[in-house]
């Protein structure tokens, strides 16, 4: 496990380098990310170590302009390398800062 920073929950390994990857390409105003694996310890695609099911909530300014569809995509293109081997299901809520403030 890594420590994000003091005070701060310790978060894995896949953890942190989606907050890493999704940091430095997309510049967020907020970024949660949620390891949601142990709901489903035991199905198809979960990790006996975890780390395999993810919520994340970003707001970026690159959303601006975008379409549902292409905001994930853009997502879904940072995080190939995780996609591909470690992260079975990923859940995204992505707006734009000014709807991230409207709510």
């Amino acid at each position: 496990m890594v420590a994000e920073t003091p005070g701060e929950p310790a978060v894995g390994r896949v953890q942190a380098a989606i907050r890493h990857k999704l940091s430095e390409a997309l510049e967020p105003s907020r970024l949660d990310i949620v390891d949601d694996s142990a709901r489903h310890a035991g199905h198809a695609g979960a990790r006996p170590e975890g780390e395999s099911h993810f919520i994340v909530e970003i707001a970026s300014a690159q959303f601006a302009g975008l379409s549902r569809v292409a905001r994930q995509r853009l997502v879904y293109g940072v995080l190939e390398d995780e996609l591909r081997t470690d992260v079975h299901a990923l859940a995204l809520k992505t707006v734009t800062p000014e709807e991230d403030a409207a709510g």
